[in-house]
């Protein structure tokens, strides 16, 4: 999570990526929380991603049907 960021403007705070705005909201709290879901949510999708990713181990070997042997 240290790519996110709350900075406070007047009486808002804005979420930042990076060096991106990407929400404004008037509670630090909500902006505190949302940040946090995000976190979790891009986490989930990068474990799925790991999960749907190639194995690097053997597919396992075929054995031919019998009735199809000469």
């Amino acid at each position: 999570m240290s790519d996110y960021s709350i900075v406070r403007v007047g009486n808002e705070y804005i979420v930042q990526a990076g060096e991106k705005s990407i929400l404004k909201v008037s509670s630090r709290r909500r902006a505190v929380k949302i940040m946090t879901l995000a976190a979790d949510l891009l986490d989930q999708e990068t474990v799925q991603q790991v999960e749907d990713s190639p194995s690097i181990s053997r597919d396992p070997p075929i054995v031919p049907d019998p009735s199809e042997l000469p």
